[in-house]
């Protein structure tokens, strides 16, 4: 189904490149096991031919981005894999400059604090992170990758989405919940996150547990990352959520970044 965004930028035709999508689909592979693979296994799983696989992997072990065991034949991801991470973590981006202000959020409030990025991919990255002191747990690291729709953040997303009303049921019916809400409750908070500017999922994400996100706008006014909080529903009580929110809000200005 296709739904449009505001200020969608025009779309680029994109030609197809085997060798590059072959290597892309390798190193996802590899990155989701921990004990490695061998020639055959990759080739079987991608549906590629045996030779080529072999040539493609051997082109990464030379650029340091996958490593053989000499022992086992089996294919691991290699450090060269840690140096391109590192480059989009440092420097100047955005997982670099929100580090602080996520450390401050989540001290100061007992959440884990995430930077999020939205991708064009029907997805979103956890760029950043600060884990939160209270006793729960949340399997999210950095890395880890959502469907971009789910819990507050994807609340933010539909806020920015030109649909019907049968277009966004049908894009809340493909949101995998803990305990879903009532679609009209999920479109009564979708159009609260467009007029106040954050979104809040309590309880339906993950029971127990209350997110809160802020939106992070380009030049265009388009939605390219969020702010996460992700905290206790116990602790997090009217007050608490609105002091969250002032901070989370305060962070943001602070570092240029207006929600």
């Amino acid at each position: 189904m296709a739904v449009a965004t505001r200020s969608a930028p025009k779309t680029v035709r994109v030609r197809p490149v085997p060798a590059v999508s072959r290597s892309i689909a390798i190193l996802r592979l590899l990155g989701e096991t921990q004990q490695g693979l061998g020639v055959k296994a990759i080739a079987d799983q991608l549906a590629l031919v045996p030779s080529t696989c072999l040539h493609i992997l051997r082109v990464l072990v030379s650029e340091d981005l996958v490593q053989i065991d000499p022992a086992s034949k089996r294919y691991t991801l290699a450090a060269g894999m840690i140096s391109l991470a590192r480059s989009v973590l440092e420097g100047g981006s955005f997982a670099a400059r929100v580090q602080p202000a996520l450390d401050r959020l989540a001290a100061g409030h007992g959440v884990t604090a995430m930077g999020v990025e939205v991708t064009q991919h029907q997805s979103v990255v956890v760029l950043a992170l600060s884990k939160s002191s209270q006793p729960f747990r949340l399997h999210t690291d950095v890395g880890s990758q959502f469907s971009s729709l789910v819990s507050a953040t994807g609340r933010l997303i539909a806020a920015q989405m030109e649909a019907s009303a049968a277009q966004l049921k049908k894009v809340y019916a493909a949101i995998p919940w803990d305990a879903a809400p009532g679609f009209a409750t999920w479109r009564n908070e979708v159009e609260l996150a467009r007029r106040e500017g954050w979104a809040l999922d309590r309880d339906h994400f993950v029971r127990g547990l209350t997110v809160v996100a802020l939106p992070v706008f380009n030049a265009r006014r388009q939605l390219t990352h969020t702010v996460v909080a992700v905290g206790m529903s116990s602790l997090l009580d009217a007050p608490a959520l609105q002091r969250l929110v002032q901070d989370m809000r305060a962070e943001l200005e602070a570092l240029g970044e207006r929600p």
